[in-house]
């Protein structure tokens, strides 16, 4: 085994969090989800993660993380350099899970084009990444890929239709990655990419005059009426009053059930659902309603995975709290509500009463539910080091306990998912 991957082996597990963004189809729905493995620490030099090192690291841990804890029913797309290729760290993997991504450093010599049909034939599939022109050394490699990854942020646009239509003759799938706005988007869809990747469908398109629908409000009614401890017979009627938000919420209380008579009557959907749930389903609802969309969608995915680590990084710190581990969960899941609802979040809490820790957080970033919040947003930007480090020494959370959270997080949204298909 080379030296490198050797010493990568003792690269101390507790040293990295995990950053996991979406790869979306052409539908908009998820496909895969890119793992991307960096160091938290005081110096932003500290990307241990950008080398072999700790890719081999992270790789001999793989059977610790679980897979398919944390991409579900989707693939996973991991980084690996020559080193990696070469080590037996790589066989950790599930090939049917992954896609291993060559990166642009590594160079197609005789050993590693051997390395790479050899492990085809152990069933892994490949993409090449960071791929921001047509080169001799890709045409090397394009025969063993299933996937090109195109750097679209270091393509001129004017540049970007050629490269497109010189990497279609490969007959190999086209990746866009970094695509950050809706009009990158739609460039590389009409350029034929075939996969997308980066935050595009989390950004706010804010359409002037645009209102919330009946539907919605009524859904933010709902919540502020749970918010302000309201009679339950008041709760009963306000849900009555809607036919959709009805009907959902007996498909989703049946769909938790277990086995036995089904739940027809609303009150007694309300009864089993409880207080608490009742608050979780109907923020997932609004997602659900406004976005015409289901559980896969990837800006629900998002806003789940939100929720859930606020409320479990709230948990860690006051283990008794429930009451401020629901606000947490509030503001995660709301953090998006801007980009669904395509109106300023500003609007969006001037039609609803929330506490003010919470709108301190979602409009400023402030507070601790505030921190909380920028933890996330780290974390899915892959931003490790000094930003990272000090805002979870801010709340007194270790790298080894986000990590955690983090998984339990995924988990669940995998779980509620499942649960609603």
């Amino acid at each position: 085994m080379h030296a490198e991957a050797t010493a990568a082996a003792s690269v101390p597990s507790n040293d990295f969090f995990l950053a996991r963004q979406p790869i979306l189809g052409r539908d908009q729905h998820l496909v895969a989800f890119e793992l991307l493995f960096r160091a938290a620490g005081e110096d932003d030099d500290a990307k241990l993660t950008d080398n072999a090192a700790a890719t081999a690291a992270v790789i001999s841990h793989a059977s610790q993380l679980g897979m398919e804890q944390v991409v579900g029913e989707q693939l996973a797309f991991v980084n690996v350099d020559e080193v990696v290729l070469m080590s037996d760290f790589v066989r950790f993997l599930p090939p049917h899970k992954v896609i291993l991504e060559i990166l642009e450093t590594v160079k197609p010599t005789r050993q590693l084009l051997a390395r790479v049909a050899e492990l085809k034939e152990l069933g892994f599939k490949f993409a090449v990444d960071d791929v921001v022109e047509h080169s001799p050394e890709l045409d090397r490699l394009v025969g063993l890929v299933d996937v090109i990854k195109v750097d679209v942020k270091l393509v001129p646009p004017e540049a970007l239709k050629d490269l497109v239509c010189s990497l279609k003759s490969t007959g190999k799938k086209l990746l866009a990655e970094k695509v950050e706005t809706i009009d990158e988007f739609k460039l590389c869809m009409e350029l034929g990419f075939e996969y997308f990747q980066g935050y595009y469908f989390a950004r706010p398109v804010i359409l002037s005059g645009k209102k919330i629908t009946p539907s919605e409000m009524t859904i933010l009614r709902l919540l502020e009426l749970l918010s302000s401890d309201a009679d339950a017979q008041v709760i009963e009627t306000a849900v009555k009053r809607d036919a959709l938000i009805s009907l959902n919420l007996l498909r989703l209380v049946n769909s938790r059930a277990a086995p036995g008579p089904q739940i027809e009557s609303l009150s007694q959907a309300l009864h089993q659902l409880g207080r608490r749930q009742l608050q979780r389903w109907l923020q997932i609802l609004l997602y659900t309603t406004a976005g015409g969309v289901e559980l896969a969608s990837p800006l629900l995915q998002l806003a789940t995975t939100r929720g859930k680590l606020l409320e479990l990084m709230t948990l860690a710190r006051y283990p008794n709290d429930a009451a401020r581990a629901d606000r947490a969960f509030t503001v995660g899941i709301m953090s998006l509500a801007d980009a669904l609802f395509s109106i300023q979040m500003r609007d969006i809490l001037d039609n609803v009463e929330v506490a003010d820790d919470v709108r301190m957080a979602l409009l400023d970033r402030e507070g601790e539910f505030g921190t909380m919040l920028r933890v996330a947003e780290l974390l899915e930007a892959a931003e490790g080091g000094c930003k990272l480090y000090n805002a979870l020494r801010k709340l007194g959370l270790s790298v080894a306990q986000i990590r955690e959270i983090e998984l339990k997080a995924f988990d669940w949204v995998r779980e509620l998912t499942h649960e609603v298909h």
